[in-house]
């Protein structure tokens, strides 16, 4: 299954957890904000992001077919952003793909959450 497929159960469980201001990457929301890296002028598309306690969060799903660079440098960024935001990165990972999603986050010292979608 691809990654947009997981999209609504992350747009689920942010409404259940009390966020609010949801943009998503598919259609029928709108779309986040996108953020251009100053060396390779690469755009980076959260997967959804949301507001809670006044404080913006990312949310991305995290899946072992995105072991690339694109996918550490776009969490590393977002988790970033999510921080001077006094936010959080949240990387939502299906049945299968936890372990790898901690692996990667223990592996590249990015600060977030991984939260097991179920």
């Amino acid at each position: 299954m691809n990654k947009e497929g997981f999209i609504p159960n992350v747009i689920n469980w942010a409404e259940s957890h009390g966020f609010n201001s949801i943009r998503a990457n598919i259609e029928g929301y709108e779309k986040p904000v996108s953020y251009e890296r100053a060396n390779d002028s690469e755009l980076f598309t959260p997967d959804v992001t949301a507001v809670n306690m006044y404080n913006k969060h990312y949310l991305e799903v995290a899946m072992k077919s995105d072991a690339n660079r694109g996918s550490i440098s776009k969490w590393k960024l977002l988790s970033e952003l999510a921080g001077m935001k006094g936010g959080k990165l949240y990387l939502m990972a299906p049945r299968g793909h936890v372990r790898f999603a901690r692996e990667m986050v223990t592996q590249y010292n990015i600060q977030a959450e991984v939260v097991q979608m179920k």
